[in-house]
């Protein structure tokens, strides 16, 4: 895979991914940027979380499971000494439907043990808990 990134100005980027799809990166106004797209490291927690959902859903469908409503809440967090790496990364799925607890954990668990290639590109920290209907709230 092969990406171009340009300079706009100041601190701003853009690149289309070799998909076609636009990505603008900037940086905030305080360090020298305009705030005309998002943080690296934004997009680095949307991978994250994009490609394990990803991964969720493409199990759960072979398990002849489809969930009615799926999100995923994440935070990360930094060093504060440069590189300021993400240190430890929290993914929070909650997911509805008629789903067995235990073929969602199993999901959960193939996506971030062994199919995810951006959690596994990191050397941070991965946590995972999910719900399931609103309830259950469990780390794994």
């Amino acid at each position: 895979m092969k990406i171009r990134l340009d300079w706009n100005s100041k601190m701003a980027f853009s690149s289309i991914t070799p998909s076609g799809h636009e990505i603008k990166m900037d940086a905030a106004e305080e360090v020298g940027g305009s705030n005309n797209g998002a943080r690296p490291t934004e997009l680095l927690l949307n991978a994250v979380a994009g490609c394990t959902g990803i991964d969720i859903i493409s199990i759960l469908t072979k398990m002849r499971l489809n969930p009615t409503k799926f999100y995923m809440d994440v935070e990360g967090q930094r060093a504060d000494d440069h590189p300021k790496k993400f240190t430890e990364i929290h993914i929070h799925y909650s997911l509805e439907g008629d789903l067995p607890e235990e073929k969602v954990v199993r999901a959960i668990q193939l996506s971030v043990d062994k199919y995810c290639s951006v959690a596994h590109s990191l050397s941070a920290t991965i946590r995972v808990s999910y719900s399931i209907n609103g309830t259950e709230t469990k780390s794994i």
